[in-house]
């Protein structure tokens, strides 16, 4: 198959040229019904915005030039199976879930995972065990699992049906996947895996080895993140004998939109060919202006740019960290005084993507600079500065207190947050970004998660649904 081709997209292209008069939805037809101070943002996108029309095939039961474009997303990443998601990482975490894992079973899930991950494991109403992350104090922040923690758990739990990873995390570390999947497979055990920040390691070499190569079961990338795709935009890739793909392909058609946004599903397309075209002299250009902004970052004061232990990590990950009195999230308010909009900060750090550049892209990396230069100018280095704690480790093996039909009979009310200590948690707990939650409703609330929220508080973290954390407090059950 042509991997330069992108049969959705072109196809598109064609049914534009033939200035198609509209009688279908929607009902901006081809953004003819579009308010004239907006139209120029949309005008060329709109053209796009079509339905399942002939010729344009149907996401949900495609047989041509969508199940083309997924042909040539299965290729390229060397699967059984590829799907489109119109829904984002979301539907495919979801839909994985589903299908890997039913009521009251049991699954090894990474305690510091995305909050679609627990919310699948319970629509499922399945009985999570959780893995305590490894933590880096130098970053501080919680990487990924080990191998001895995995060990571990599937002694404990012989008769778990899967285990979910996240891999790589937010900061682009890696952990040892390969030996994890090598051993829950050997007990019968498949291994599902969020890669949302990941979707380009299937280049290889420059990138850490993509989890698709070292043979999970299912893998869910978010190629919005690191592709050049439409935000919503993901893949969920398929390549085991263990679950079952009609069951995948089941949750799929019931979890996403019935009327998936051809925009999207386009620059998906889009995605793969530009993913499937990048050369080794490409990964080369990429490295070189990489290390050329690192090198320039290393010279402003007030900051520290952070390496991956042993050199392994994504490369379009860099993050800097604040050798001062301010925090992350200060540091990120003056980059954005200077138009430079990090992907997110915590207490310490900050956290910049580059972009998957090509060879022949410009990148102004001098402008880029100085416009830190700028925003940094008047942050000094801080000797001996004090960091405030973060208490990272978790239990290596944890369940929670109470299941999902316990918690549904019980009431819950707020208390303060020292009062909370040793409850139990009515509350989901998300600072976003990253999305990862700090607590989930059946935990027992440990004096370290109190101690972690109170620096996020103090820092400037933001939380999604704050809840009783507006007013210093936090539900628990009433028991």
């Amino acid at each position: 198959m042509d991997q330069k081709r992108k049969p959705l997209f072109e196809q598109l292209i064609k049914h534009i040229e033939k200035k198609p008069v509209s009688f279908h939805v929607p009902g901006h037809k081809y953004g003819q019904l579009f308010p004239k101070d907006a139209d120029g943002f949309f005008k060329e996108m709109l053209k796009l915005d079509v339905t399942e029309l002939s010729g344009l095939d149907d996401l949900h039961s495609s047989e041509g030039v969508i199940l083309e474009a997924e042909e040539l997303l299965a290729q390229l990443y060397g699967v059984k199976k590829s799907f489109f998601l119109v829904n984002g990482s979301t539907v495919g975490n979801l839909a994985m879930i589903m299908a890997a894992v039913e009521e009251n079973d049991t699954v090894l899930v990474q305690r510091n995972c995305h909050k679609s991950i627990l919310n699948g494991i319970s629509l499922v109403k399945a009985d999570p065990v959780f893995l305590g992350p490894d933590f880096d104090e130098d970053w501080g922040v919680a990487g990924g699992v080990s191998v001895d923690t995995v060990k571990m758990a599937i002694d404990k739990y012989p008769d778990a049906k899967a285990i979910i990873l996240t891999y790589p995390n937010y900061y682009g570390m890696v952990n040892e996947l390969e030996e994890i999947i090598e051993l829950s497979h050997f007990n019968g055990i498949p291994v599902l895996i969020d890669e949302a920040h990941g979707a380009h390691f299937v280049r290889g070499g420059l990138f850490p080895r993509s989890a698709v190569k070292l043979k999970a079961d299912i893998v869910v990338q978010s190629a919005h993140k690191t592709l050049p795709a439409m935000t919503m935009g993901a893949f969920l890739h398929y390549n085991t004998d263990i679950i079952s793909e009609r069951d995948v392909r089941r949750n799929l058609a019931i979890l996403q939109s019935s009327s998936p946004s051809y925009p999207i599903m386009a620059s998906l397309d889009i995605a793969r060919s530009y993913l499937a075209t990048y050369s080794n002299n490409d990964a080369e250009c990429l490295l070189q202006k990489v290390n050329e902004l690192k090198k320039g970052l290393k010279q402003l004061k007030g900051i520290e740019v952070l390496s991956y232990r042993n050199g392994i990590g994504d490369p379009l990950k860099i993050t800097i960290q604040s050798t001062s009195s301010l925090s992350g999230y200060d540091i990120q308010d003056l980059l954005e005084n200077e138009g430079i909009y990090p992907e997110m900060a915590d207490p310490f750090n900050v956290l910049l993507v580059v972009p998957l550049l090509k060879s022949d892209m410009k990148y102004p990396i001098d402008k880029i600079v100085s416009h830190f230069h700028a925003a940094l100018k008047f942050v000094t280095y801080t000797k001996n500065v004090k960091r405030k704690t973060v208490y990272g480790s978790k239990p290596n093996i944890s369940k929670l207190a109470m299941n999902a039909k316990e918690r549904a009979a019980l009431n819950s009310r707020p208390v303060s947050l020292d009062e909370a200590i040793g409850k139990i948690s009515a509350q989901l707990i998300i600072p976003y970004p990253p999305g990862i939650p700090l607590l989930f409703p059946g935990e027992i609330i440990r004096w370290e998660d109190i101690q972690n929220i109170r620096l996020l508080l103090e820092t400037g973290a933001r939380f999604q649904d704050w809840g009783s954390l507006r007013n210093g407090k936090i539900d628990i059950f009433s028991t």
